[in-house]
C-alpha cells in the first residue's frame, strides 16, 4: 500500500496532516505502507515518524532536518566541502559576540542572512558598520520573539544574476533569475527578477554538474538550489549560495507544471523500488494535478 500524506498526490491511501501533530491513526497507516509520500511543508515530526516506520519516504528531508535553517546550510556545505563562499554560522548574538572578532577586520562588504526565509526575505547587503549594526538590531528583536540565528556570507561580485537548480526527484532543471534593476539587492523574482532559460549553457551545465553531484551524496530529491558563478582567474566558478526546500515554480511553467512534474517523479520513484499505484488509482486519477 502506498500512503500519501501529500494533498495533490492520490495514493492507495490519503491523509491530511496539515496543521496538527501526527497521531496513532497517521502511525498505524505508516506502518502498513510500503511507501510514504510527503507534502514539501512537512513538519519534521511527521518526518521523523514516517521514516522510523516506514523504509521508503519521498521526499529525502534527512539533510534538511539535520541541518536546518541557514545556519545548517552552511553546516552542510562545510561538511560536504562543496564550493560556496565564506560563511560564518551564528546560533544566535551571544554566539556572534564570541566568536565576531575571528572574523577579517577588513572584510566588507557581507550579506546577512536570517536563520529562516527564503526566495530573498531576510537578506541584507551590509556595505558598512552602520548596516551591521542596523542588521544586529533586527537579529535582537527576532531572539526576543524567539527565532534565532544568522549567518554572514562573503559577498561576491555580480549578484544581480544567480542560477537556480530546481530539483525534483531525479529531474534537474536550470534558470538564471536576472535582477535589471541594480538597486536591487538580490534575485528574487518576487523583487522583480527576469527568469532566463537560455542564457550561458556551458554555465549552466557547469551548475548542473555541481547540483547533481550534490544531491548524489546529500539524497536531497525535492529542493531549489541557488548558486552564483565567480570568476576565479578569468574562469567562472559555481559558488552553492543556499538551498530553498520550499521554492517559486514561475521558472518551471507555473504551480499546474510543476505539480504535473511531481507526480511524474513519485511515479518514477516508485517505480525504481518496485512499487507501483494501483491499477483503480492509476485510472481514477486526472492527467494533471494543481494546488
Amino acid at each position: 500500500m502506498i500512503l500519501s500524506f501529500h494533498p495533490c498526490y492520490e495514493a492507495e491511501a490519503n491523509i491530511i496532516c496539515a496543521g496538527r501533530e501526527p497521531d496513532e491513526k497517521d502511525l498505524a497507516a505508516i506502518r502498513t505502507a510500503e511507501a510514504v509520500i510527503l507534502p514539501q511543508g512537512c513538519r519534521e515530526s511527521l518526518y521523523r515518524l514516517s521514516r522510523q516506520h516506514c523504509r521508503h519516504v519521498f521526499p529525502d528531508y534527512d539533510m534538511r532536518f539535520k541541518y536546518p535553517g541557514k545556519t545548517g546550510q552552511a553546516r552542510l556545505f562545510r561538511a560536504l566541502a562543496v564550493p560556496h563562499p565564506e560563511t560564518w554560522p551564528f546560533d544566535d548574538l551571544s554566539d556572534y559576540a564570541q566568536r565576531a572578532g575571528r572574523m577579517p577586520k577588513d572584510g566588507l562588504p557581507l550579506v546577512f542572512k536570517l536563520d529562516w526565509g527564503g526566495e530573498g526575505e531576510t537578506v541584507v547587503l551590509i556595505r558598512s558598520a552602520a548596516d551591521l549594526e542596523a542588521a544586529l538590531s533586527t537579529a535582537a528583536a527576532y531572539e526576543r520573539s524567539g527565532q534565532r540565528g544568522f549567518i554572514l556570507q562573503r559577498f561576491v561580485p555580480g549578484t544581480h544574476r544567480t542560477l537556480r537548480v530546481a530539483v525534483t526527484g531525479k529531474r534537474l532543471t536550470a534558470y538564471w533569475r536576472i535582477q535589471e534593476n541594480l538597486l536591487v539587492f538580490g534575485t528574487s523574482v518576487a523583487h522583480g527578477a527576469r527568469i532566463d532559460h537560455d542564457s550561458d549553457p556551458l554555465l549552466r551545465q557547469a551548475g548542473l554538474d555541481l547540483a547533481r553531484d550534490f544531491c548524489r551524496r546529500s539524497k536531497i530529491n525535492l529542493a531549489g538550489f541557488d548558486l552564483i558563478f565567480e570568476n576565479t582567474q578569468g574562469q567562472p566558478r559555481p559558488l552553492f549560495l543556499e538551498i530553498n526546500y520550499f521554492f517559486g515554480r514561475t521558472g518551471l511553467g507555473g504551480s499546474d507544471a510543476f505539480y504535473t512534474m511531481l507526480k511524474a517523479e513519485i511515479d518514477g520513484w516508485l517505480e525504481d523500488l518496485g512499487l507501483s499505484l494501483s491499477p483503480a488509482v492509476k485510472n481514477e486519477r486526472p492527467d494533471t494535478i494543481g494546488d
